[in-house]
């Protein structure tokens, strides 16, 4: 079968599309024939191995201990292995999958669910990771409610538009922080007000959200504690970019900055599960969010999106078709 696979660290450039043997489930395993996949920023430090960090969490330090590569995914169950009981030939599922970018991958049974039936499988792979980041963000570290103001920074990317639609799916006032060319997009899914932050700086408004996603981590943590109510929750996404530890830092002074404080800071890894999977498969089945997709690439043209994917510009997600 066709795939893609690195087996080196690096840029887009490492990416191989070659030929590999069929996996095989194990006994709680299932495997699909992959339909559709999409790239998230966690596919690209897994490919170029940073933060460093990223190695000695058990990507491997000198080369990747798995040349598989891609985690969302979509398609249509072949077979089954032994203990598996919620999955049978034919269905069609999405969920996390390492090997996504190629025809056939496997996946642990609790990492998928059944497909919304009236969502592609476009739209279905569009979910998993960017979705639990998003779901967790607000519900787990904002504890968003009914009435929240929440303010988004970052709000046209992976992220960031599936933030928009959940925030609003809790009943929240949600204020979006994008550039000029996804303002109109960001307030098609939602956003009650939208910021152009090549007009305005964001930071300068006086205090009164009640929850900040910070998708992009651009701003300097002292500016984004005051935007804050009391009781206010700053839940941080990603930071600074770098080659050693990362966001790491940002963490590190955000925990210091809010220490004592009426106000709260969080940061956090989403988590994989199949209750937060089938939650997302129910927003998605009742048409409280919709996919928004930039481009899609064949399973060959993979590194071009990577390619783009490195250029910080994506509006929602890349799609890979197979």
């Amino acid at each position: 079968m066709k795939a893609i696979t690195h087996h080196e660290y690096g840029g887009p450039e490492v990416l191989q599309f070659e030929d590999i043997d069929r996996p095989v489930p194990k006994d709680d395993e299932v495997l699909v024939e992959v339909k559709a996949a999409s790239l998230n920023i966690a596919d690209w430090h897994m490919m170029t191995g940073t933060p460093y960090l990223v190695r000695l969490m058990g990507g491997g330090f000198r080369k990747p201990n798995n040349p598989a590569a891609g985690s969302d995914v979509s398609g249509v169950v072949v077979e089954v292995g032994a203990s598996v009981t919620r999955f049978q030939p034919g269905d069609e599922v999405f969920g996390e999958i390492r090997g996504s970018f190629a025809e056939y991958a496997t996946a642990l049974e609790r990492h998928l669910a059944h497909k919304p039936s009236n969502a592609a499988f476009e739209e279905a792979a569009a979910v998993p990771l960017a979705g639990f980041t998003a779901l967790q963000g607000l519900r787990d570290h904002g504890r968003v409610k009914a009435g929240d103001q929440v303010l988004i920074n970052g709000a046209s990317g992976a992220v960031g538009t599936w933030a928009v639609q959940i925030a609003k799916a809790f009943g929240a006032e949600v204020t979006a922080v994008c550039s000029t060319r996804n303002v109109d997009t960001v307030r098609a899914i939602g956003a009650d007000r939208v910021i152009d932050y090549t007009e305005v700086d964001f930071t300068r408004f006086s205090a009164g959200f009640d929850v900040m996603l910070d998708v992009v981590g651009n701003r300097s943590l002292a500016k984004c504690r005051r935007l804050l109510v009391d009781g206010g929750r700053y839940v941080m996404v990603s930071g600074p970019k770098g080659k050693w530890f990362g966001p790491l830092r940002r963490m590190a002074a955000g925990r210091l900055l809010f220490l004592g404080r009426r106000r709260q800071f969080a940061w956090y890894v989403a988590s994989v599960n199949l209750e937060d999977l089938e939650h997302l498969g129910r927003l998605l089945e009742q048409g409280d969010i919709s996919a928004v997709i930039d481009r899609r690439y064949a399973l060959g043209d993979v590194p071009e999106a990577f390619r783009y994917l490195g250029e910080g510009h994506a509006r929602g997600k890349l799609i890979v078709t197979v």
